[in-house]
Order: structure tokens, then C-alpha cells, then sequence
């Protein structure tokens, strides 16, 4: 069972939540735009070997009475997690990114390579383009959902996802200003601030796991090897029956995968 631990960071300012389960080094693990797994079956995995830290995303207070502040900016958002990693007391953990949460992980590992000891990547968005168009989520069916997201889009994996409460899906909506940029195209953006990571992501130097499901509809699979071109020290795992979230299609054979490269 995961504990719930309360942070406030920016002297109060900023109140998030982080959930910490298991023992051993420290993992943490940055979400995707759609939150926390609601399928804790992965995380459950990784807690069997690591002490797994799970932090939300701090959102935009637009539409959310009860933040306190909002974080817009790129750069702030690296503060923030500096001073979550400092108030937790990681100094160099593993991390993992899935989605936008890899985004965010390149970033670190880029931008603070001594506070990533190594980094697995799980379907992340295309760090060095800042044109890559993705479809609307906002707007799509939720049978076009479900064949972007999953393999088997109606496995158990997908009626999970799918079953998370609507106010969950109002908070994502929320943390969704903070996330993608709309074009009035009917299309939206993943936010590159002013190319910065595109020149930053070959300094990545940290050992680095690349996992893809072969049926990814939202970022096609065919982006693992560019990552891997871009990250010197980096191997790809293509997921076979799984495709944007393939830690909760296959979490038995992702968390494998991911146990076997962290090591002990």
C-alpha cells in the first residue's frame, strides 16, 4: 500500500503530492499527461526491488480552486522538481518518464546530469522537433482513444484506463493547460520551449533504457531509434501487444525489463 506524502516547495507556495511505496534505492517515476496509472500493477512491480516515488505533476491553477499557484513557465518547472528531489532527499535517483513525464525526465537528465543516476524512457513525445503534431485528445471519440493508446483496445488495460472517476478526468484537463499548446488546426503541439532541449539532449550521458510499444498510435515507434541516436549511451526495447502505455499493457515483462536495467 503506497503512502501519500504532502509537500509544499517555493516556501509554501506550491502543494503537491507524492506517493512512496517499497524499499531499496530510490525510483521515481514521472507520469504521462493522464495521470497516475490507475492499474498500479507496474509501480506494485517496481516497489518489490526500489523505494518508487510517484510526485503529480504541478498543474495551472486555472479552473482549480484549491491550487494555490500555478507553474507556467518551463524553467520553473525544472526548479520545482530540483527542490522536490532536495526536499525528499534524492540525490540521484533512477527515473522514469512515460509521455510527456519523459519529456520532462530528458530534461533533468540533460540540464542536471548529477541528479539522474539512470533513466528509463517509456513511449516519450519527440524532444528534438518542436513541430510534432499529435491529435487533440481533448476532442477525439473514445473509441479513437482507445486504438491510439492501446494495442488491444479492449483489454483490461484499456477498461482500467478508461475507468478512472470524471473528476480525475476534469483534474487532467486541467493539468493539460500546462502540458499542450493548442492550433486551431484541431491539432496540438508538444511545447518545446524555444528549442532548448533539441540543442541539450546529446548531453545526455546518463545509461538509458528506450521502451516502445510496436503499437503506438500517439508518438509512432519509429521514433525509439532516433532517440537512441540522439542519447549516446542508450539501448531500445520494443514492446510487442502494447502500445502507448505499455507498462500497463505488459507490466510483467515491462518491469522486468526495467528491473533488469536498473539493477540491484
Amino acid at each position: 500500500m503506497a503512502e501519500v506524502r504532502r509537500v509544499r516547495l517555493w516556501q509554501g507556495k506550491i502543494e503537491t503530492e507524492v506517493e512512496v511505496a517499497g524499499s531499496g534505492p530510490p525510483l521515481v517515476f514521472l507520469h504521462g499527461p493522464w495521470g497516475l496509472p490507475p492499474n498500479r500493477g507496474f509501480l506494485d512491480l517496481l516497489a518489490r526491488t526500489h523505494t518508487v516515488f510517484a510526485p503529480k505533476h504541478p498543474g495551472t491553477s486555472r479552473g482549480d480552486p484549491e491550487a494555490v499557484h500555478q507553474i507556467d513557465d518551463w524553467w520553473d518547472l525544472m526548479v520545482y522538481y530540483g527542490e522536490l528531489w532536495d526536499c525528499l532527499d534524492l540525490a540521484a535517483p533512477a527515473v522514469i518518464g512515460h509521455s510527456f513525464g519523459g519529456m520532462l525526465a530528458c530534461e533533468i537528465a540533460a540540464s542536471r546530469a548529477a541528479r539522474v543516476s539512470r533513466l528509463v524512457l517509456i513511449d516519450p513525445v519527440g524532444l528534438w522537433r518542436d513541430d510534432l503534431p499529435v491529435k487533440n485528445w481533448m476532442i477525439m471519440p473514445e473509441n479513437e482513444r482507445r486504438r491510439a493508446l492501446f494495442a488491444d483496445p479492449d483489454g483490461e488495460a484499456a477498461k482500467r484506463f478508461f475507468s478512472v472517476p470524471s473528476e480525475l478526468e476534469a483534474r487532467v484537463e486541467v493539468q493539460a493547460g500546462l502540458i499542450w499548446a493548442q492550433a486551431c488546426t484541431g491539432k496540438f503541439v508538444w511545447p518545446i520551449p524555444e528549442k532548448g532541449l533539441k540543442k541539450r539532449i546529446h548531453r545526455i550521458a546518463t545509461p538509458t533504457l528506450i521502451v516502445w510499444g510496436r503499437a503506438d498510435g500517439v508518438i509512432p515507434p519509429a521514433y525509439a531509434e532516433e532517440f537512441a541516436r540522439r542519447i549516446a549511451n542508450s539501448r531500445v526495447a520494443l514492446i510487442d501487444a502494447a502500445g502507448h502505455v505499455p507498462h500497463l499493457e505488459q507490466a510483467e515483462h515491462v518491469g522486468r525489463l526495467v528491473r533488469d536495467f536498473l539493477g540491484p
